[in-house]
């Protein structure tokens, strides 16, 4: 087999550093890992313009057509996440370029962490910290989550640990779906019902769907303003799930009770970005699957990815 070049063009914040899974990559090729972030278009080309495979560690290293197209070499691109957003697909598929992610494999990871959020908002522990750390000793009603109705936006694999989850704590679940099923309601133990219903009757609202073009700006103005007050919302998904400015301003009103996020139209968030003035909000910097376990996983999941398609077997194929 001739020897590849197998090209880490953005490891930061770390991720597949260090990991032993790029040990397995030798027999196969040359492996070669930057340690920072290619800060130019420029840069990101001269890192990756001999690869034949890159192992796209980073979901803020981009590769929009216009780079693609400047990479004849490049055979494979093997992510180190479930979210493809970062890739212009459809180049990739004209370039006859394979894109494979990792559907699934830190599910209960994030879904874990996105629980997590969920307690943080409705006991009020950003706000309230902040507050005694400034001296004070607020009194504001915490939410009590049991019996409560939690509304899952997207029944994947996140989702449906979600799901689980909420059920587990004595939640009242209820879903939306693209393609609903009674199949997948059952196996689920989740009764879907169509996304204007959720919004209005979930006390709680959790995000999990991908990034499309569909669902870009699944939740505006409108569909913030069908959730009943107080609704607390959480997204793990994809900043471009939510329209950023529509749910500063139902904030900033109090028709939401709070927000929990993960996730942002901008990465890393800008220092003088308006969600930071928002006083009920729990505000994590994409990071719902950087646990040790979840890192490996996924360090495990692309390299698994790339020795799959060397050996003729593609697998997690998205084009």
């Amino acid at each position: 087999m001739n020897r590849l070049k197998i090209v880490v063009p953005g490891d930061l914040p770390p991720q597949i550093q260090g990991s032993p899974h790029l040990e397995r990559l030798k027999p196969y090729g040359e492996v070669v890992l930057y340690t920072d972030r290619p800060e130019t278009p420029e840069e990101k080309i001269h890192r990756a313009e001999d690869a034949d495979i890159l192992i796209n560690s980073r979901g803020i290293v981009k590769w929009p057509a216009e780079i693609l197209r400047q990479l004849p070499k490049l055979k494979l691109i093997s992510l180190c996440s479930i979210g493809t957003d970062m890739i212009a697909l459809d180049e990739a598929k004209t370039r006859g370029i394979t894109v494979c992610n990792q559907p699934g494999r830190t599910a209960p990871v994030v879904a874990e962490h996105g629980f997590g959020l969920m307690f943080a908002l409705a006991k009020r522990a950003a706000f309230l910290t902040a507050s005694m750390k400034a001296g004070g000793w607020p009194r504001m009603d915490n939410v009590y989550l049991q019996g409560k109705t939690l509304g899952i936006v997207g029944t994947g694999h996140i989702g449906a640990e979600m799901a689980r989850l909420g059920r587990a704590i004595g939640m009242d679940v209820i879903a939306w779906t693209y393609n609903p099923s009674e199949a997948r309601a059952e196996a689920l133990g989740v009764r879907f019902v169509s996304l204007d219903e959720l919004l209005q009757i979930s006390d709680v609202v959790s995000l999990h769907v991908r990034l499309t073009e569909e669902s870009q700006h699944l939740i505006g103005a409108r569909e913030l303003s069908l959730m009943k007050q107080g609704t607390l919302l959480i997204n793990v998904a994809r900043g471009g799930v939510i329209h950023t400015e529509a749910l500063i301003d139902a904030l900033s009103s109090g028709h939401l009770g709070g927000a929990a996020i993960d996730v942002y139209d901008e990465e890393p968030l800008p220092a003088n970005h308006p969600l930071l003035e928002c006083e009920q909000v729990i505000l994590t910097p994409h990071c719902a699957d950087m646990t040790p376990e979840g890192v490996e996983l996924l360090n495990e999941g692309a390299v698994d990815n790339i020795i799959a398609f060397l050996e003729g077997t593609p697998q997690n194929v998205v084009v």
